[in-house]
């Protein structure tokens, strides 16, 4: 009984047929965001929530914070709803775009959300300038946020995340706006934060930091998990084998392939199983389903172009361009005669638009343009299609 006791409180996040469907003013089904999805995200781990744009994952989120009610399911934190005050107290949150107070400094910014939790003065104080110095801040502590940039004003929301020393701390593109060098020192916060025992859910699109943080992932597409597990589990190719040695002279190597047991010489060999990308899976991922038609109200991929660019396209193709001279013919010749074909034609178009424009008739040709059957041609040709 004290064994199952344990396990139920190392899970942190428990969701079960999670469902979330949005309507319309007069209560008609219009999205389903979220559709029968269940997961556990356990203590201690960092767990990562995957999907191309408009699978989920915010609502997802949202609905972990409370901010959002299931339409059925349900979801707790901690064991208890994500709606309950102390529940709230104990999760840190990094929203995908920081709306914070920008009339505020970036001290004045940690001390309020400190006061939020009810932390004494003293302690709001300590707090906010060691966080100030971890995210990189501490230069700029009585500047406001409005004059930050995107990678300041994500550090300092990081920060306030923090600000209560969270036990869950869900992160919403942590390293969106970031420089090289501040994704780094975010990775290795939440690292850190992992190392302390402490459990982050991470939603992003970058699926390099994912790769680099994450223990377990879902992916979620169209509103299902479409593809869950460790990343070993997940990014492992197990039909496949890979042997690893040290640098080998030409030739060993042909030797070893051929005959492994005898021709080592004491050189230390490990086979493994190669492992693909964490992008390459979720691409995998999102292609089967639209394979399979599953319905999502995201973006979907790219299609053909419109028919309507296409065929203006090919009118002005038609309109401007020149046929190829067949082999052997005088190339220069052929050049100059599209060259003044074209430039007639170019002028009697103007001609038309401006009488067209004026309510005239049309002019007269000019005797130079007479001369020129194959430009009169390609008039003509140009006209009728403007009728058609």
């Amino acid at each position: 009984m004290s064994d199952k006791k344990a396990d139920a409180q190392k899970t942190v996040v428990k969701a079960v047929a999670l469902v979330k469907e949005f309507r319309d003013f007069w209560h008609r089904p219009k999205a389903k965001a979220v559709n029968e999805i269940d997961f556990e995200v356990n203590e201690g781990e960092v767990f990562g929530l995957l999907g191309p744009n408009g699978s989920g994952k915010s609502t997802t989120l949202k609905i972990l914070l409370g901010l959002l009610y299931p339409t059925r399911g349900s979801v707790s934190i901690f064991g208890k709803s994500p709606r309950d005050v102390k529940t709230k107290a104990a999760i840190g949150y990094l929203p995908e775009e920081s709306y914070l107070y920008r009339y505020l400094t970036a001290f004045e910014t940690l001390d309020f959300f400190g006061s939020v939790f009810g932390l004494p003065h003293a302690e709001r104080k300590k707090r906010a300038e060691q966080l100030l110095d971890m995210v990189g801040l501490a230069h700029a502590r009585n500047r406001r946020l409005g004059e930050f940039s995107k990678g300041m004003s994500r550090r300092i929301g990081l920060a306030q995340a923090m600000i209560n020393d969270p036990e869950l701390l869900i992160l919403d593109e942590p390293t969106s706006g970031l420089d090289p060098i501040g994704c780094r020192e975010i990775k290795d916060l939440i690292k850190f934060l992992k190392s302390r025992g402490k459990t982050v859910v991470i939603s992003s699109h970058l699926l390099a930091d994912v790769q680099d943080l994450c223990d377990r992932v879902i992916i979620l597409y169209g509103g299902k998990i479409r593809g869950s597990g460790t990343l070993d589990e997940l990014l492992t190719v197990s039909e496949m084998s890979r042997i690893v040695t040290p640098l080998l002279e030409p030739g060993l190597r042909d030797r070893i392939v051929g005959e492994i047991s005898q021709s080592m010489g004491g050189i230390p060999v490990s086979v493994d199983h190669p492992r693909r990308t964490l992008e390459e899976y979720f691409l995998e991922v999102v292609r089967k389903a639209r394979e399979e038609k599953t319905g999502t109200y995201g973006a979907e991929g790219g299609g053909e172009i419109a028919e309507y660019l296409k065929k203006d396209g090919n009118m002005l193709i038609e309109a401007l361009s020149s046929k190829l001279p067949p082999p052997g013919e005088d190339t220069d010749a052929k050049d100059k005669s599209e060259s003044l074909e074209k430039e007639m034609a170019d002028k009697k178009i103007r001609e038309i638009t401006d009488s067209k424009r004026l309510g005239e008739d049309a002019p007269a040709p000019s005797p130079e343009s007479e001369d020129l059957s194959a430009a009169n041609s390609r008039i003509s040709q140009l006209l009728n299609e403007d009728k058609r």
